[in-house]
């Protein structure tokens, strides 16, 4: 599922991303660059099996 799902909410997050930088800087806000494709793929692929070990472990201590 994580691995299934990454690229699509990257996709979805990094779009408004760009566009929330794009905003700022019109209205006179100098802000970095928003992260590559492939960082946000990457970056957020961590974040999913972070969380997923996370819960497995909380599923895991409650179970013992």
């Amino acid at each position: 599922m994580i691995a299934a799902g990454h690229r699509q909410i990257a996709d979805f997050i990094l779009e408004r991303e760009r566009s929330l930088v794009l905003a700022m800087r019109q209205r006179g806000l100098p802000l970095p660059a928003a992260m590559s494709t492939s960082t946000a793929h990457n970056l957020y692929f961590g974040v999913g099996i972070f969380v997923m070990l996370v819960e497995l472990l909380r599923i895991y201590a409650m179970a013992h």
